[in-house]
Parts: structure tokens; sequence; C-alpha cells
């Protein structure tokens, strides 16, 4: 299973702390633009409960100059209003965070941003146009995961940092240890929360995907909020997700 030459420089940036680029950020007035680099993943995730579709996630993930960006938004489906968000995150060649940016777009108006500051993390944030600006600092590093609420992308990219960060190529072939957790900290934005979160390496797993029988990557990931499978193909790409216990499935479009 040989690791594309792309994707693997950026899982060994992510995890190996590669050297890290001295690009400034991104102008406030360029961040609607497309960043410039090497798109390494782009699609959607039909997220289903029950087995009725209830929201979709379009993302898309960039290696930039500075590191790399992960785009996405999420809307509902099949409710009575359309529940619109977005969620922009901004990470260095290290995986470190840079920026983090939540934004409510419908029904509502509300933001959030985490950016680090000096040895923890500062979130910003406000439920409203007219609602005063709230402040937060948190005692963690810039090496924290970021899982926030409706975004599923961001598992993903943690699912990369463990592969590369507890993986190795031998002989152009990915071997993991089998069932040898790794522990990462992580925060989840939208809750004002953080937590500590295991990743294992469960093997390979035959799976039935929109008809057809597939062999993908199967992972855990494990925190006191609950416990998430993740299928991934041969690319490090995620093509499921399931919440353990919970009639909740994500699946790529």
């Amino acid at each position: 299973m040989k690791l594309p030459y792309r994707l693997l420089a950026f899982i060994i940036a992510l995890a190996f702390c590669a050297a890290a680029w001295a690009a400034p950020a991104p102008k406030e007035k360029e961040k609607e633009k497309e960043p410039e680099g090497k798109t390494i993943d782009s699609g959607s995730f039909g997220v289903f409960q029950s087995g009725h579709r209830v929201g979709t996630e379009t993302f898309s993930i960039y290696q930039t100059p500075y590191g790399s960006e992960i785009r996405s938004e999420f809307k509902t489906e099949n409710a009575p209003t359309t529940d619109v968000q977005t969620s922009d995150m901004q990470l260095t060649a290290a995986g470190d965070i840079r920026r983090y940016e939540w934004k409510e777009v419908s029904p509502e108006k509300a933001e959030s941003v985490v950016i680090p500051n000096d040895d923890f993390l500062n979130q910003r944030w406000s439920t409203g146009p007219q609602e005063k600006e709230q402040n937060q600092p948190y005692l963690l590093p810039k090496s924290t995961s970021i899982l926030d609420d409706y975004f599923f992308i961001h598992r993903e990219v943690l699912a990369w940092k463990f592969l590369g960060s507890s993986c190795k190529q031998e002989k152009g072939q990915l071997q993991c240890p089998l069932k040898q957790r790794a522990q990462f900290g992580t925060m989840n934005p939208h809750q004002h929360s953080s937590a500590p979160l295991a990743a294992e390496f469960l093997g390979r797993e035959k799976v039935t995907i929109k008809g057809g029988e597939r062999d993908l990557i199967k992972l855990e990931l494990k925190s006191d909020a609950g416990t998430w499978q993740l299928w991934l193909d041969d690319q490090f790409k995620v093509m499921r997700m399931l919440v353990v216990g919970e009639n909740t499935e994500v699946v790529r479009d």
C-alpha cells in the first residue's frame, strides 16, 4: 500500500515537525480566496441519523506555503429551516494551530476564533452581531487537535496525524502496530471544552459502501465524549465514520 507522495509529505509534516515555513498568514481580505498550494482532499460527507440524511459537510484540505488549511461548510437537510455553519482551520507545517475560525451563517449570526497566545490557546466568540464578545484562555499547547461539532473532516486530519506518528513504511507498505493506543489532546470550541483522546489502529476490514464491498483501513477514536470508528481507503481518505452506540453515520458522497 504505497503512500501518495503529496499525502505522505503532508502526514510527515503534521506528525514529525518538518521544517516550518516562514510565510505570513493570509491577510484578512484574502481569506475568502482559495489558498495557494495543492488540494490534498476535497468532497462532501453525508450525515445520517437512523438511516435518514440530516446534513451535508462540504470540505477542502489544502497544502499551503505555511502548512495546511482545512475549510468546511455544514448544512442541515430535510429540516424546517436550513442551518449553515462554516469553519476555517489553519495549521503550521508541524500541525500546530495557527488559527481556527467558525461562523454560523444561518439562521443566526455567531462566530468564534481560536488563536495561540504564547503557551496557551485563546478563544474569542460572540453569539450575535449585537452581543458582547467573550474571551476564554485554555492551558493547551498549539499542538492540540480541534474536533469541533458538525465538522467531520477534522477527524480525518486527526487520523492522518495518528498514522504519521504511529505508523511507518516498510518496502512500500504501511505498517501500524495493531491495537496500540496513541494519546492526543483535543479541543471542542463549540462546547468550550478540551479532552484527551485515544486513537487506535484496528487493522483492515471489508465494508459495504454504496452497494460495493471495499477493503479499508479501520481506526478508532475514543474519548469521554464517545467512540468513533473510521474507515479509510489506501489514499487515507475517510470513506465512512460511525458513532458507536448511536444511530449516527457519516459517509463520503
